[in-house]
């Protein structure tokens, strides 16, 4: 079986986790909490915002949560910010959206932790590839991002 470059890049930063492997196609948050064993909150989604000209910001939030654009914008100090494109995500991270992971990107972006994702100790996020997952504790994910901050994006 071929790892994920989430799991290679996590190996390298001595982080435990464990490669899920869905056995058949994911189509929502609920399924896929359902197939590893978790709530729809321990599935941490990977958003990447374009903030400039070639600038973006990865922001993961948990589950089906919102993060809000207003509380984004104020905390970035910016008045306006889009989603990135797919093409731009293929770009910046190397994965199609819906595999994204904060972990192995063709690029370096700044990443923000909503709040909500260290609720749960155990969480999981994407692979990089379409039918894995990779699971971990909340703890070793904010220890593996290093510098990355925790905020709250949720609300108003």
């Amino acid at each position: 079986m071929e790892k994920p470059p989430v799991s290679i890049a996590l190996e390298k930063l001595n982080i435990p986790h464990t490669v899920f492997h869905h056995e058949k196609p994911v189509h929502s948050f609920e399924q896929a909490a359902k197939d590893r064993g978790q709530r729809p909150g321990q599935v941490i989604r990977s958003i990447l915002f374009r903030v400039g000209e070639d600038d973006y910001l990865m922001a993961l939030a948990a589950g089906p949560a919102q993060i809000s654009w207003k509380i984004l914008r104020k905390y970035l100090g910016q008045s306006r910010l889009t989603m990135a494109t797919e093409e731009e995500v293929l770009a910046v991270t190397g994965y199609q959206i819906g595999t994204v992971g904060p972990f192995g990107l063709l690029r370096q972006v700044r990443v923000l932790v909503e709040a909500g994702v260290m609720i749960e100790e155990e969480i999981s996020i994407g692979s990089g590839m379409r039918d894995r997952a990779i699971i971990l504790k909340s703890a070793d994910l904010i220890r593996a991002l290093g510098d990355a901050e925790v905020v709250q994006l949720i609300g108003e």
